[in-house]
Formats: structure tokens, sequence, C-alpha cells
């Protein structure tokens, strides 16, 4: 007889077909299903995010402020911005223009040394930027 205390690790076991294990094929979604918009827009809303943490954005004294890594993002989501705007239509374009527009003001208020008009990050594909 053996009590707890003199049990042996065992292998971890997979769970019985039918006991509750999840259906990995049924919850992976083909990527040829998902919408274009939906593409675009979740990559948008990628590089909006790690633009803002790279701006300090998301908490103050953010330990992860970088202007250099920032400066990409915002002008890789621009380009995808316009880019896309007349395929994902006015109702998904219009709020990443708006963050769009946010991150950029935020780079010019956090930047030591502003760029001009027209050419903070973005602008290129976005034309100038003003508050």
């Amino acid at each position: 007889m053996t009590t707890a205390g003199d049990a042996t690790p065992s292998e971890p076991t997979a769970p019985a077909e039918g006991a509750g294990a999840p259906d990995y094929e049924e919850m992976t979604r083909d990527i040829a299903d998902v919408p274009a918009v939906e593409v675009i827009t979740t990559v948008a809303v990628h590089l909006l995010s790690a633009a803002a943490v790279n701006l300090g954005l998301d908490k103050p004294d953010s330990e992860h402020k970088d202007l250099d890594e920032a400066r990409k993002l915002i002008t890789a989501l621009a380009g995808l911005v316009t880019a896309s705007a007349t395929e994902i239509s006015s109702f998904h374009a219009a709020p990443l223009r708006d963050g769009l527009k946010s991150l950029q003001l935020a780079f010019r208020e956090a930047s030591l040394v502003p760029d001009e008009p027209g050419q903070g990050p973005g602008e290129k594909f976005t034309g100038p930027v003003f508050g």
C-alpha cells in the first residue's frame, strides 16, 4: 500500500477521446476563410498597439519608450491604412485613420526636436498632420 508521499511521478497522459478533449480542427479557422478586411484591420490594430507602447503611451514612465521603433511602426501603419482604405470601406478605415492621427500627434509631442509638418512618421502617405 502506498501513500500520497510514496507515489512516484508518472508521465502525463492525454485525455481520452470524448472526455472533454478540445477538437483543434474545429477550433482552427482556415486563413482562406478569413475576410481580407479582418486580416487588414487586425494587422493595423497590432501596428497601432505596438506603436503606442513604443511611444510610452501604455503607462506613465514606461520603460518601453523607443521613438525610432515607433516611427517605423507608424509609417507602416500609415502605408497600410492609406493603401487599403478604399478596399475596407470608410466604416473600417475611419477609426484606423483616427488612431493613426493620434499616434502621429503623440509622436510629435514626444519628440525632443519635432519633425517639420509633412516630415513626421507616415506623413508621406497621409500628408501633414496638425492637431
